[in-house]
């Protein structure tokens, strides 16, 4: 039954079910309803811990996003509220954490900051893999996976406090280990019908920041006015973007490198005399390129994955559908 529907909306959609990139993010409305009244509690519960101290703010958001987390995720397996209470808990630990080094000792040297920034990342990860292995929400990896990579930076910092100006070389490092790890979960469900696509889908989203964030930064391209030269690298980039998200199938590249290509495309029309109408030419080319793309994705996604070893064809999503 399941793979006639999967078949039945790949017929409707005239694309595989795979370039839909479904994920849970709604069960009905009433996650909405529930996801309010979660906001509220959690807010409210860390105004009352941070009453007493600072540290216990963070300490009761994740102890009581546990607690709501055994009822709504465990047992209603309700998709919204498991990811706001996954990120809550996650949340809650790192920032008592947090609070808490900065209670004890509120003046640290630069080497002793990324030991504790370290030492945080490193229980959030370790809390983020106790929440993995009693509830199973597929965001959880990522918020692991983000950890790891703040405790790896932190670590490089400690021992090497020179690198303390590298730090976007060093978090792009990050999102590419992220990301190949989004690529060893999606390889494993290249048909995207296991909860392994799902989490796949939140470590492309947590990487994709990382990338792009940090090769544009590195570029200077919000240190002051992006000249004709510089927008066509950052256009040039998101073109790679485009390959790369069409032959992995995932757009979070894309939607990462958004502003970045904004600011690079309205600096071209700005330097080509179109001032007052540069922001409305912009919106209206990326938009329309943006449509056709989606418009075209499957065609311009089987030229790219054509291109391509057979080998790595085989692990990639089909490009077509019976």
């Amino acid at each position: 039954a399941a793979a006639a529907l999967r078949a039945h909306i790949a017929a409707a959609h005239a694309a595989p079910t795979v370039d839909e990139e479904h994920f849970r993010l709604l069960t009905g409305f009433n996650d909405i309803f529930v996801s309010i009244a979660i906001v509220l509690l959690l807010v409210a519960v860390g105004q009352i811990g941070t009453a007493f101290a600072r540290p216990l703010g963070g300490v009761f958001v994740a102890g009581t996003a546990w607690v709501l987390a055994e009822y709504f995720t465990a047992k209603r397996r309700m998709a919204l509220p498991s990811i706001l209470l996954l990120i809550a808990f996650v949340g809650g630990v790192a920032d008592g954490l947090f609070e808490g080094v900065q209670a004890i000792v509120p003046n640290l040297s630069d080497r002793a900051g990324a030991l504790a920034i370290a030492g945080i990342g490193l229980a959030t990860a370790a809390a983020a893999w106790l929440h993995w292995r009693r509830f199973m929400v597929p965001i959880t990896v990522a918020a692991g996976a983000a950890a790891l990579v703040a405790t790896a930076i932190g670590l490089i910092l400690a021992a090497i406090p020179d690198v303390k100006d590298a730090v976007w070389p060093l978090l792009l490092v990050g999102g590419l280990g992220v990301f190949a790890a989004a690529m060893r979960w999606d390889m494993s469900d290249t048909e995207r019908k296991t909860r392994r696509s799902d989490v796949a889908f939140w470590l492309h989203l947590a990487a994709a920041p990382m990338i792009a964030h940090s090769i544009f930064q590195m570029l200077g391209v919000f240190r002051g006015d992006i000249g004709a030269g510089m927008a066509v690298v950052v256009l040039a980039l998101y073109v790679c973007f485009a390959a790369i998200a069409l032959a992995v199938d995932r757009r979070a590249l894309l939607v990462s490198g958004l502003a970045y290509v904004l600011a690079a495309l309205y600096a071209l029309f700005r330097s080509a005399g179109a001032i007052e109408l540069g922001a409305a030419l912009t919106a209206f080319v990326i938009g329309s390129a943006l449509l056709c793309l989606s418009a075209f994705w499957q065609p311009m996604r089987r030229a790219v994955v054509t291109a391509l070893s057979q080998s790595l064809r085989r692990r990639l999503p089909p490009v077509q559908y019976a």
